[in-house]
């Protein structure tokens, strides 16, 4: 029910995978990709910068609280969110969030625009270089995936690039502790992601389950090296509702599990509208940063400054 695609083939055989892509997004709204380029090398290193940091005391960590104005960006606390609206569970994992990098005196930061700051970096050797290259190659890529999108929908191939200019994109580094077996504990509660696509990498500890529509919760499987990818809200909305945001979560996993999320949101000033040749629409307009914003109100247990 997951495919795998090979995104090398849309160079090769761009009408064969723009179909095969085509039905993922229409039916799943997940698949596996592989041959996407990015070094398995550059993702064992961001993994390595992971752990150094997740490794830390809460003590060192503190200082970097995304709770405390972050913009989006830093430390998330275990216990600070709830995916699942409809659960009182808390999520049992912590996290740290890296937007596009910017300096002190850009003049978006200067006047404050909606999720645009400074990241904020913890003082690990290399820790900032690598999570800088690897954001970078994985904004590439999911940029570049808008045009097999845009195929698929019968547009042409550069419809979306206007919108991802300077993305809302955010690399999360995600780390789930082993499940105590507490009746009610969850890893990440069911939910659906905010933005266009999420580019998902794990090192293979099992947990990630997700709920097709009509069906039961299924297991995502793990090939090595491909990122999981899944299409998220906004570019569902984008589509009139043609491609399927699905349900997905993290169950306590038998071992600690590490996974790098890659966010993919459009510009903040881009207007999201059903798209031509889709229908009437069936939601209003609304900006890229306008609707992060609602999500992420409602997501943490404290609310985000």
């Amino acid at each position: 029910m997951i495919p795998i695609l090979d995104w090398s083939r849309f160079e090769t055989d761009p009408a064969g995978f723009t179909q095969d892509l085509g039905h993922a997004c229409r039916d799943t709204g997940f698949f596996l990709l592989s041959g996407h380029g990015i070094a398995q090398g550059m993702i064992d290193t961001v993994f390595t910068k992971a752990d150094a940091f997740f490794s830390q005391p809460a003590a060192a960590k503190e200082p970097l609280s995304i709770l405390n104005g972050g913009a989006n960006r830093g430390w998330t606390p275990p216990g600070s969110e709830n995916l699942d609206d409809t659960s009182d569970s808390i999520d049992h994992k912590e996290a740290f969030n890296i937007g596009l990098d910017l300096a002190a005196d850009d003049p978006r930061v200067l006047r404050a625009e909606p999720f645009r700051a400074v990241n904020r970096w913890p003082d690990i050797p290399g820790f900032a270089e690598t999570m800088r290259g690897y954001y970078d190659a994985c904004l590439a890529l999911g940029i570049d995936m808008h045009r097999a999108f845009a195929r698929d929908l019968g547009l042409e191939e550069d419809h979306f690039a206007s919108s991802f200019r300077a993305p809302l994109a955010t690399l999360r580094l995600l780390s789930y502790p082993p499940g105590s077996g507490a009746k009610g504990e969850i890893g990440a509660g069911a939910h659906t992601d905010y933005g266009s696509i999420t580019l998902l990498m794990t090192d293979g500890e099992a947990g990630l389950q997700v709920r097709p529509r009509g069906g039961d919760w299924i297991d995502v499987p793990h090939v090595p090296g491909a990122f999981v990818v899944n299409i998220a809200d906004c570019l569902m909305r984008w589509t009139n509702d043609i491609y399927v945001s699905t349900p997905h979560r993290v169950v306590p996993p038998a071992n600690r599990r590490r996974s790098l999320a890659f966010f993919l949101d459009a510009d903040p000033d881009a207007v999201i509208s059903a798209l031509p040749g889709t229908g009437a629409a069936k939601y209003p307009p609304v900006t890229g940063a306008e609707y992060l914003r609602s999500r992420l109100d409602a997501t943490y247990v404290t609310p985000v400054t």
